[in-house]
């Protein structure tokens, strides 16, 4: 039951208990209706034999019979007989076997063969004659069979009606589960896009789903309140901390030309100045990364010749990662051009390559390659580091996410590869990491060689 949609459910929960209610009053009924038919023939009969004693007369010395007698009103026979039973007027149903002795006004059943029949005889005196019996024959078996033939076409017409009904029931739940659509909807463009401005807007309603439609819609106002603070709060750290940032570094470069430094204080000021430049890489990405939050990062398309910028980046990051011993293999394919922003690009590389020195391990190496397949350049960069665990390798795309102490060194600000990503995004491509902890890490990137369009 829990792979059948909510839409299914209750409509499968409508056509059951509709069908129920209908079988439950059909059983009622025909149990109830078969009592009063059978009661109501009952009635009649009594109606008729009683009323049958005023349509018989003597007159001038012979018995005078109405022909009302002759009629089988609602089914039912009359018949008159003398005292001995002789036979005088009136109709018997055919096949009746008019042998049962006369009992006066006693309502009897008689069953003959296949058939049941009522029988009551009323013994009445007629003026100037004397007494006569009347007798009135019912069959009880016309209206059982009438019974079976409403039962046997409601047993028809059953199945249609369960099928009536579900449609019926699907319909409705599909009207009233309408809203619902539209919510889940609403949500999968705002997962899909990445567009906090979007709303249900159901309009009026009272019932709960327009009530769940307006708290939604209040909670997505207080999420983009709240990010659109965020945002503004980490632009305007970031451009305050710019400032005296560059200052220091600036100081630290003028401390460190001064020739008279002795070592200590030479080696306490450099292990500054690296930490502050770090802290200037940091705030420049966050700069970045706020104006792309924005939509004020523009993104230069132009011709780039890709290899050629690859090579440029991988001998600049040969040089960082012979701090750790790490040697760079490069296969990289000639002659690929894309169009793109060339210095996003070479950041996008440096991120990825900085990532992979970093948590790769002493004298370990770094594969990089790229190359040109069905219309797109395939760039891949490879380690044989730490590795992340696979629990966190969907979050590593996450500002400042740090998978665990392992691998959260302290040069590390946990941007470079959110920025990658939105690079990526930007000129239109993917991107995907695969890791096994202890083996090493792989980022495998794909972009269109086809011209690129800025995002909006």
């Amino acid at each position: 039951m829990k792979k059948i949609s909510l839409k299914m459910k209750l409509t499968l929960l409508y056509t059951l208990l509709m069908s129920g209610v209908v079988v439950i009053i059909l059983i009622l009924l025909f149990s109830l209706s078969s009592r009063q038919i059978l009661s109501s023939v009952q009635s009649r009969l009594r109606n008729r034999v009683y009323s049958a004693s005023d349509d018989i007369e003597y007159d001038s010395g012979r018995l005078d019979f109405d022909s009302d007698l002759d009629d089988t009103e609602w089914g039912i026979y009359l018949s008159v007989y003398q005292e001995d039973g002789t036979y005088l007027y009136g109709r018997t149903p055919t096949g009746f076997s008019n042998t049962m002795a006369f009992s006066d006004n006693a309502l009897r059943t008689f069953r003959q063969g296949n058939t049941t029949y009522y029988v009551l005889d009323l013994y009445t005196y007629v003026k100037d004659y004397g007494n006569v019996y009347i007798r009135g024959v019912a069959s009880g078996t016309d209206a059982e069979e009438d019974m079976i033939i409403i039962r046997n076409a409601a047993l028809i017409l059953m199945p249609l009606m369960v099928l009536l009904t579900a449609a019926l029931s699907y319909f409705m739940t599909r009207y009233t589960l309408r809203p619902v659509s539209r919510i889940t909807e609403t949500v999968r463009q705002i997962c899909r896009e990445k567009d906090l401005s979007k709303r249900v807007h159901l309009g009026e309603g009272k019932d709960e789903i327009y009530q769940l439609a307006r708290t939604f819609d209040d909670m997505l106002d207080q999420v983009e309140t709240g990010m659109k603070r965020e945002k503004q709060f980490t632009s305007d750290v970031s451009h305050e901390l710019r400032t005296p940032v560059s200052a220091m570094m600036l100081q630290c470069e003028e401390l460190l030309d001064d020739p008279d430094l002795d070592e200590k204080t030479r080696s306490g000021i450099t292990f500054l100045d690296q930490k502050v430049r770090y802290l200037a890489r940091m705030i420049s990405q966050l700069l970045m990364l706020s104006r792309t939050d924005q939509g004020r990062q523009k993104v230069q398309m132009e011709s780039v010749d890709f290899s050629e910028m690859t090579d440029m980046v991988v001998q600049e990051a040969q040089d960082m990662a012979q701090e750790r011993q790490i040697r760079i293999q490069a296969d990289i394919r000639p002659g690929i051009h894309i169009t793109g922003d060339e210095t996003l690009l070479i950041r996008m590389w440096m991120n990825l390559l900085e990532n992979a020195v970093r948590y790769g391990k002493d004298g370990g190496h770094v594969h990089v390659g790229l190359s040109e397949k069905n219309g797109f350049v395939i760039g891949t960069v490879e380690d044989d580091g730490i590795g992340i665990a696979p629990e966190d390798l969907p979050r590593i795309w996450e500002r400042f996410y740090q998978a665990d102490t392992s691998r959260s060194r302290s040069d590390s600000s946990g941007l470079g590869l959110s920025m990658v990503r939105w690079i990526i995004n930007a000129h239109h491509g993917t991107i995907q990491a695969e890791s096994a902890p202890g083996k090493g890490s792989r980022f495998t990137f794909k972009l269109p060689v086809g011209k690129s369009r800025p995002p909006a």
